[in-house]
């Protein structure tokens, strides 16, 4: 029986429910180039501590995080975005 689908089952994963298509809200808006002053749209894609969330989590196409991280990168080093979050633990 190798090879064999089993019922919807994707291989490993152990979940019959296939994953939900996340869209992004850089497509959606119609934005053609993300702007490193755009401080709104750059703090969505910050998790708590200040890194960067992922593509896969956030929906984005390669360009656009490529277009996003170097964005937010520009926008740390003029002070306009922090580096790290203020909450201590």
């Amino acid at each position: 029986m190798r090879g064999r689908s089993r019922g919807g089952r994707r291989k490993g994963k152990g979940g019959l429910k296939p994953r939900k298509k996340r869209v992004s809200r850089i497509s959606e808006n119609g934005v053609q180039f993300i702007d490193f002053r755009d401080t709104k749209l750059l703090v969505r894609y910050l998790t708590e501590q200040g890194k960067i969330v992922p593509r896969r989590t956030s929906g984005n196409t390669a360009q656009q995080q490529s277009q996003l991280s170097i964005a937010i990168k520009r926008a740390r080093h003029l002070a306009l975005l922090p580096f790290v979050s203020d909450i201590q633990r």
